[in-house]
């Protein structure tokens, strides 16, 4: 279906909820600026199932929306309807430039530092070196390299970095040996669940992240306690799964990664500044210091330095950014509107546990992030999470808004299934090397494995007090 065809129904739907409102929403149950914020939510849902344009053009597209139909700078005839609770503009615009979006800046500085100085791949050549050249091993090495990278970095980037490295393996292995599809399929995987180990290693983690503050500020540190664990485990199944999925037909592996690392001013500037400011996010506990203050050091030190030149920008993914700030101006549409917590009210929550309500949206998520992207599933289910810990008392005894926002983002890096899943799927079903079955195999007994996991340690955290 070309994208002109999908955005025409879903541009009619739009303009049927915001222009004849009371014909699908009852007189009275919403207000006005309600009313506009539901409908540009859905049309936000809509664009991101269906892909019709690129996600990061929804989001800038919700951001437009919201402040010239739903804010106090809409045109006065819009405006007129709004009421005294209409949104602030300046509110909406500070989703562009929100703590979060520097936290992933910073992220992205690190990376590009990485790749122009070859730190990445001098690490993947040390790190993969003690691993040795028996396949199983050899997998695993690489899963853990992969997993370790994507706690760092982007898991897109971390995904091509290791393609890239594994292309000359790759080659001199039969493409028609099953333990050819598990080494690729390591890969991608590895990835998604190394993500899940840190607040920045992937997107729904940062939309989590923010809603954290307060008395429910959990730090840097803090996540990795309970997510990296989780991360270990999941690694570890996964590459016995592998190996019983799809058997090697056996023999040693020919592991060369040429390189060294760079000597001089900057790539040292690079090393300490790197070394620095994961130790800093690591233990913010520490010295207090928040996370997003911290990822400031890696701009402005390559930025001084030279190190990252105005000609490196344009490889920042801005577009990931962009689709970054849609969510939180979307969320904070939501609840600044009262809409979450309407929604929220209208479903009788009270009826189920808490247990199974943590549980189901965890499910729904990573079902959800199976057939879109794994932020946008965040950025539509969030707000929703964040309103039900606020309005259902036994989910505040099972670890309130920390333990569902937390479920809902580590759940989103378990939609794995298919190709389009996430980038580093698409990256790996590109070599030609796997199809769309085998992410569908190993995923049917990845994801419901690891949301279970992911509630299992969760509850056994608040059990323990650390919630």
């Amino acid at each position: 279906m070309t994208p002109l065809k999908k955005v025409v129904p879903i541009a009619i739907i739009f303009l049927g909820l915001f222009c004849f409102p009371e014909m699908v929403f009852p007189e009275g149950i919403l207000s006005i600026l309600q009313q506009r914020v539901l409908a540009i939510f859905i049309l936000a849902t809509l664009m991101w199932v269906s892909d019709a344009v690129p996600a990061f053009a929804t989001s800038l597209l919700i951001i437009m929306l919201l402040v010239l139909t739903a804010s106090n700078s809409a045109p006065f005839p819009l405006r007129d309807g709004l009421g005294e609770d209409m949104l602030n503009y300046v509110t909406i615009f500070n989703s562009l430039a929100s703590p979060i979006i520097v936290l992933f800046l910073g992220g992205f500085f690190i990376a590009l530092a990485c790749a122009k100085y070859k730190v990445d791949i001098n690490l993947a050549r040390v790190l993969l070196k003690p691993f040795g050249q028996k396949y199983e091993i050899v997998m695993l090495g690489v899963m853990i390299i992969t997993a370790i990278f994507s706690m760092f970095m982007s898991n897109t980037a971390t995904s091509v970095l290791m393609l890239t490295i594994m292309t000359p393996l790759l080659a001199r292995m039969d493409s028609e040996d099953p333990g050819c599809r598990a080494m690729v399929l390591s890969i991608p995987i590895a990835a998604n669940l190394g993500g899940m180990g840190t607040p920045i290693g992937t997107p729904p983690n940062a939309i989590a992240f923010r809603y954290f503050v307060g008395e429910h500020a959990l730090s840097f540190g803090g996540w990795m306690l309970f997510a990296v664990p989780i991360t270990v485990v999941m690694i570890a199944f996964s590459w016995w799964l592998l190996q019983k999925m799809f058997p090697s037909n056996g023999g040693d592996l020919d592991v060369r990664i040429d390189g060294r690392f760079e000597r001089g001013l900057k790539p040292y500037i690079v090393y300490i500044t790197i070394v620095l400011t994961i130790l800093l996010w690591v233990f913010s506990d520490v010295h207090g210091i928040n996370a997003c203050a911290v990822a400031i050091i890696p701009v402005a030190v390559f930025s001084l330095c030279g190190i990252v030149d105005k000609h490196d920008l344009k490889h920042i993914s801005w577009d990931v950014l962009w689709l970054l700030a849609g969510g939180i101006a979307i969320g904070t549409a939501l609840a600044s509107s009262g809409l979450a917590g309407l929604l929220v009210s209208m479903v009788p929550f009270e009826q189920f546990d808490a247990v199974t309500i943590i549980l189901g949206i965890s499910v729904l998520c990573m079902i959800m992030a199976t057939f879109m992207s794994h932020t946008a599933t965040a950025n539509l289910l969030m707000p929703i999470a964040i309103s039900m810990s606020n309005s259902v008392v036994s989910i505040e005894e099972q670890g309130g808004l920390v333990v569902i926002g937390t479920a809902v983002a580590l759940a989103s890096s378990l939609g794995m299934g298919l190709p389009i899943s996430t980038p580093p799927n698409a990256l790996a079903h590109a070599t030609g090397l796997v199809e769309t079955r085998d992410f569908i195999k190993t995923a049917q007994i990845l994801s419901p494995l690891g949301v279970l996991l992911i509630f299992s340690v969760l509850m056994l955290m608040n059990w323990m007090g650390f919630f």
